[in-house]
């Protein structure tokens, strides 16, 4: 991969380094959207255990959406009478951004968002995709879309009322204000929070941690507290148990639990 990329990506420890680049402020264009795709083909297909989401931009994690890109849609015609220009186009470019953020959310291995800067719109969209947040004392986040007359499309109407509860949701989108880091961490918008500059170290550190765990187990995990949210109570307990009694019979829950009564630090390979 080369600096002039929009995504960057590398392996170190069992750790995938996902780094976004696209100046000024990584505006989520269909060049950098693309790029997180084929950068999670690549996680998808190796063996590494948590991928970590930075920015190299100073001051920005992402901005939102590509504004710009959005607004030139206006300029094209409708297919057929009465159709809002730029109406497919425009729902097209949704598909694709979404696309890559409902990969990372249904993800059967961890994603931590290291933010630093500004995470806005389509950018803290990106960040409720993964599945912790790192931020720094200088983040502040947001989903100023109302500004626009739009609403969050890319999973913020649904994943930020998860995550903080209805009535702070309300309170971030109906008003557009952005979100000191310690109030976001206060809400548990931040999982994380660390001084300035710190933030890729930390997220880095707890994918090691994380990286120590038993993979199969981190799977069902994620996948029975989605459950929570998006099932009901009955079903998701049901289905708790089922992962529960099929990770029991299992390679790694069997060197868990010998290698605690050996006294032991267990080797998940």
């Amino acid at each position: 991969m080369t600096n002039a990329e929009p995504v960057t990506y590398q392996v170190l420890d069992r750790v995938f380094h996902l780094r976004l680049h696209r100046p000024p402020a990584n505006a989520l264009g269909l060049v950098l959207v693309d790029g997180l795709q084929r950068a999670l083909d690549e996680f998808e297909r190796g063996d590494a255990r948590v991928l970590v989401i930075t920015s190299a931009l100073d001051g920005f994690f992402a901005a939102g959406a590509d504004i710009k890109l959005m607004a030139s849609f206006l300029d094209s015609p409708g297919d057929s009478p009465g159709d809002s220009p730029g109406a497919e186009e425009f729902a097209d470019y949704g598909e694709r951004l979404r696309a890559p953020l409902n990969r990372l959310a249904t993800a059967d291995r961890p994603s931590i968002a290291a933010i630093e800067g500004l995470a806005l719109g389509g950018g803290l969209e990106l960040a409720l995709a993964c599945t912790l947040r790192v931020g720094s004392r200088t983040a502040r986040l947001g989903l100023p879309e109302v500004k626009l007359g739009l609403i969050p499309g890319a999973g913020g109407t649904q994943r930020l009322p998860r995550l903080v509860g209805r009535g702070r949701a309300l309170d971030l989108m109906l008003t557009a204000r952005e979100v000191p880091a310690e109030e976001a961490h206060a809400i548990g918008l931040l999982d994380r929070l660390v001084e300035p500059g710190a933030a890729e170290k930390e997220a880095i550190t707890l994918a090691g941690t994380l990286c120590e765990r038993s993979g199969a187990a981190l799977t069902q995990i994620l996948r029975s507290v989605d459950d929570a949210h998006e099932e009901a109570l009955e079903l998701g307990l049901a289905r708790e148990a089922e992962r529960v009694t099929a990770l029991f019979g299992g390679p790694e829950a069997r060197e868990g639990l010998r290698a605690f009564v050996d006294k032991r630090g267990p080797n998940y390979v």
